[in-house]
């Protein structure tokens, strides 16, 4: 008999929420993309921590000792989970955003970096130099457009590029655009935020050089975030952070010598001051979370429900689901619509008001591309709001979830 490991539970899995009339209802989670909510196994590891909670690479005591034990191990655990090289650098950071900006920091001088408008604000906005393209019309046109940027441009560049889409949640050809970038002499960033929830990753596989995501987005909102990749810029880049932990030695005042020698380690020299030791123990949890239970069940349990979910939307008349590249493109549990008749705000208040469904409306900090999918620079919206709806699933959605937001869209596309 096949052994299948259960998924692993969220909290708040129980929660219930007010509608209108008063009655409270359970809450259907549809925002995943967004922040994801604590794995059980992930509170575990933290309240398991916290008794012996002390400060790490700074003391003697056995609290500090199993604490700085602790970080280390996560710093370990990370690097297993996006299948690093032994030697890449695992910096822990705020988030996604915090890590590509660190990144932007250490940029060799004069670097110009390739990035398509279809980035999060994240990946599209921290370059001092860039060249920005359009949203390719198909995958091999990706690599095409990024091909021909990168062969017209002299000098340090970096290709940016995210794995998942956080508006239609579509994959991108990583693979093939790290093999186009190595082969101009370019680096590769890749934005994983949306990606590492759904997908296993392997780095070194896909020869990607850097790589960055969220713990908010992974099952562990304790406000931690990873940048992994190679060292040698990282190891001469200024230091993110100025102060201690990021230097071996500072001069006194009055020494003829007054320079400060900082660490040549990326992982000291970028995580000046105390870090957050419980972030980095929960994305350390999660990734082993996610592991334990097998990408086969977790990829086979969400595909099912998304195909539930964009089959129920595609029979609604006045939905349409936004796509660059089509319908039959895989992607992750991430949808992206507008409904005719109402802003995107509209929908989202109705849906949480009188059914107790959360999702996401707006831009989803990707104003550039959502406006290309809109086809308008106001999105066809009365009130130029220019946004859609998003609902995004993830360890915790279920059936009835599902069935709840098709249901009240239908209801709400009937009041026209």
């Amino acid at each position: 008999m096949h052994d299948r490991r259960p998924l692993p539970a969220v909290l708040g899995a129980d929660l219930e929420v007010p509608v209108k009339g008063g009655k409270l209802v359970g809450y259907a989670n549809l925002d995943y993309a967004a922040s994801a909510p604590c794995l059980e196994p992930v509170s575990a590891a933290v309240t398991a921590a916290l008794p012996a909670y002390s400060s790490v690479h700074r003391g003697a005591g056995y609290a500090s000792q199993l604490t700085t034990a602790r970080y280390e191990q996560a710093r370990h655990t990370v690097r297993a989970f996006v299948g690093a090289r032994p030697d890449d650098a695992v910096i822990f950071t705020r988030n996604t955003t915090d890590a590509t900006n660190l990144l932007a920091g250490c940029l060799p001088a004069d670097t110009t970096v390739v990035v398509f408008d279809t980035e999060h604000h994240a990946s599209l906005l921290p370059w001092a130099r860039a060249v920005r393209l359009a949203p390719p019309p198909f995958p091999g046109e990706a690599v095409r457009i990024a091909d021909e940027a990168l062969a017209g441009i002299d000098g340090p560049k970096l290709l940016v590029v995210t794995a998942a889409s956080n508006v239609t949640g579509e994959l991108w050809p990583i693979a093939a655009l790290a093999h186009i970038a190595h082969r101009h002499g370019a680096r590769i960033l890749v934005d994983a935020a949306q990606l590492v929830p759904h997908r296993q990753l392997n780095l070194t596989a896909l020869a990607l050089d850097y790589v960055a995501f969220s713990g908010h987005k992974l099952y562990a909102p304790f406000g931690a975030g990873v940048l992994v990749g190679r060292r040698d810029w990282l190891s001469v880049g200024e230091p993110y952070l100025k102060g201690g932990g990021a230097v071996r030695s500072v001069g006194a005042a009055d020494a003829a010598d007054q320079g400060t020698d900082w660490h040549d380690d990326p992982e000291p020299r970028h995580e000046a001051g105390t870090p957050n030791v419980l972030g980095a123990i929960a994305i350390a949890a999660a990734c082993d979370a996610l592991t334990a239970t097998g990408w086969t069940a977790l990829v086979r349990e969400e595909e099912r429900l998304i195909a539930r979910l964009r089959a129920g939307l595609a029979a609604i008349d006045g939905v349409r689901e936004l796509s660059l590249w089509g319908p039959d493109h895989p992607r992750v549990g991430i949808v992206s619509f507008v409904v005719d008749g109402y802003s995107a705000r509209e929908v989202a208040e109705a849906l949480s008001g009188e059914h107790g469904i959360g999702v996401r409306d707006g831009k989803f900090c990707a104003h550039p591309f959502v406006r290309h999918l809109l086809g308008t620079a106001d999105g066809g919206c009365e009130d130029g709001t220019a946004s859609a709806v998003r609902a995004s699933i993830g360890l915790g959605t279920t059936e009835e979830h599902v069935d709840r937001l098709i249901g009240a869209l239908r209801d709400l596309t009937t009041r026209r």
